[in-house]
């Protein structure tokens, strides 16, 4: 299996949909740095993708003038991305699961941010602080690994 050295990693970004594009480039790289293969890597930066859109439009309701931090924290074979915002909180657990069925008859759009980040990592928890909110996800490194 190949291991990266241990990575900390940390940036904040603009709370604007323009800001992903960066957003995307700084988890792209540093999980191409980790080992994960080309799959791997596109399936992490979607959901980390999620999170951050989440921030952006529920969170900042669109506020361009916030800010949100990415932490990277990977050793061994753990990757671990930490998105903080100090916006408004919500309740994960009350979010139902979607019917994507009847999301794809009606042509609905949104609504899978949550449904995509638990299928496409291996832990994602959500925690209120007292001033912020954290998403964490978790993403490990297994031997199939390929690029």
């Amino acid at each position: 299996m190949k291991r990266s050295e241990k990575i900390e990693d940390s940036k904040v970004f603009k709370s604007t949909t323009g800001a992903l594009a960066d957003v995307r480039e700084f988890v792209n790289e540093r999980a191409v740095s980790f080992g994960f293969g080309d799959k791997e890597v596109s399936e992490i930066t979607l959901a980390v993708d999620e999170a951050c859109t989440n921030v952006i439009k529920h969170a900042y309701k669109g506020n361009p003038n916030a800010e949100f931090e990415l932490r990277i924290l990977a050793s061994g074979t753990e990757f671990q991305i930490v998105v903080r915002d100090w916006g408004a909180s919500f309740r994960p657990e009350e979010v139902p699961v979607p019917n994507i069925k009847d999301k794809f008859k009606k042509h609905k759009a949104g609504g899978l941010g949550i449904f995509l980040m638990r299928k496409l990592m291996d832990t994602v928890e959500y925690q209120g602080r007292d001033a912020s909110n954290e998403v964490r996800l978790v993403r490990y490194l297994r031997n199939e690994q390929k690029s």
